[in-house]
């Protein structure tokens, strides 16, 4: 082999990392042209005129719209706090149910009507560079990843503290044990007693005096009910004041989970919906507060009064279902009132440097509003409605199911159609 071929035998390789190289720069130069298009800050299109602009104007009806949204959040997430023990208004009364199905229809609307659409707009913008925003629905994909991870935060949530609430009774269970028994044999004898006399009394493992339900006994509770309680048409009989088949010695609540739980679920429920409703406030708050169009901001203090109100409802129902601490109520029924209001006041400061039309305004927005669809339909449809709509107590009372879906229609059909104008 002549020496020519083995110069070029030996630089083969580096030609070959050379062209590896060109290809790494040009696709490092062109994620960095994306990344930079996708982030500019400077306004897409030029100047949007506005016939109806008018900032004195659009400053008093600013005001104006912190006073009525904080009023209107505060007011809607009170009422169910306030009210749970006044007898019209406690958690396990009819009309809090027919009251929180109107709200998880404005939810449902909200995440469906108002967010899923306003991503989708926002991130197909012809703003944005073609490649990648117009050639995959991310609003889509955003929002179905939001719901998927709310239901492994759902679980993972709920999972922790029924554990934790399992710990705390097993800690007192052993403490009370070891001060009743003075031996370790002593311990032992009563627990396995006690356990046997609760068999033969029909209870079963988890079940409290006077008809508590500790977490773990819960799954086993609905399985034993599942063997001993009537199906079909005698289901529901010893309901709404009637006798049943067979008397127990404790009591049900018609809750199912929910009071079964102990408000454990509603612990959780409440964290996520919260999340998800200040997510989308923030950017609802933000835009009317950038808005110097009086046309724009008048029809929004009313949209959006209504919006809080009726997703504050259904967030102080599930604060109030969760048992939480006054303190712990308080500060997250007050994060949700301000959130918005919160957000029009930064708009009113940022005004003269926040460029709503910019790439990097489009993609922040179109992404948050994509996650704050899929958390709250999901939210809707499987912890509020669902979990309503399926139990034992709706099933039983026809006039319940009845007021229940036309609330749940009626808030369904009034939030969506605040889309004509917000």
């Amino acid at each position: 082999m002549s020496p020519m071929a083995f110069f070029f035998e030996d630089m083969e390789p580096l030609l070959y990392f050379k062209r590896f190289g060109g290809r790494f720069h040009v696709l490092s130069e062109t994620l960095s042209q994306f990344v930079s298009e996708s982030t500019s800050t400077t306004s897409c299109g030029g100047i949007v005129s506005d016939d109806c602009r008018n900032d004195s104007e659009a400053l008093v009806l600013k005001i104006v719209a912190i006073a009525a949204i904080l009023t209107a959040g505060v007011v809607g997430v009170a009422i169910p706090l306030v009210g749970k023990k006044r007898k019209f208004l406690r958690t396990d009364g009819n009309l809090f149910v027919a009251a929180k199905a109107l709200a998880a229809g404005v939810i449902l609307a909200t995440g469906f009507v108002h967010m899923l659409p306003d991503g989708s707009s926002a991130l197909s913008d012809p703003c944005l560079p073609e490649y990648p925003w117009s050639h995959f629905p991310f609003a889509g994909f955003i929002a179905m990843m939001a719901s998927l991870a709310t239901l492994m935060f759902d679980f993972a949530g709920t999972q922790f503290y029924e554990s934790k609430q399992e710990n705390k009774r097993t800690d007192d269970e052993v403490g009370v044990a070891e001060g009743s028994s003075g031996s370790l044999s002593g311990v032992g004898i009563v627990s396995v007693a006690e356990r046997a006399e609760k068999e033969t009394n029909g209870k079963v493992f988890g079940e409290e005096e006077g008809g508590g339900m500790h977490i773990v006994g819960i799954h086993a509770h609905a399985a034993h009910h599942r063997h001993n309680h009537p199906h079909g048409p005698h289901e529901c009989e010893g309901h709404g004041g009637g006798e049943g088949l067979h008397v127990h010695s404790h009591s049900h609540g018609f809750g199912d989970s929910d009071e079964e739980e102990g408000g454990v679920r509603h612990v959780v429920v409440s964290q996520v919906l919260e999340f998800g409703i200040v997510s989308h406030s923030v950017i609802i708050g933000l835009s009317l507060g950038v808005s110097q169009s009086p046309c724009t901001i008048r029809p929004l203090i009313a949209a959006l009064s209504f919006h809080q109100l009726f997703e504050g409802f259904a967030l102080g129902g599930c604060i109030s279902q969760a048992r939480f601490k006054t303190m712990s109520a308080t500060l997250m029924a007050c994060f949700f009132a301000i959130t918005t209001p919160a957000g029009i006041t930064v708009g009113l400061g940022v005004v003269t440097s926040y460029n709503p039309n910019s790439p990097r305004a489009l993609v922040v927005e179109g992404i948050l509003d994509s996650i704050s669809a899929g958390i709250l339909v999901y939210m809707a449809l499987v912890d509020l409605i669902a979990a309503d709509f399926l139990s034992k107590r709706m099933r039983c009372n026809f006039r319940l199911q009845v007021v229940s879906y036309f609330a749940l229609f009626l808030g369904a059909l009034l939030m969506s159609s605040l889309a004509i104008w917000a």
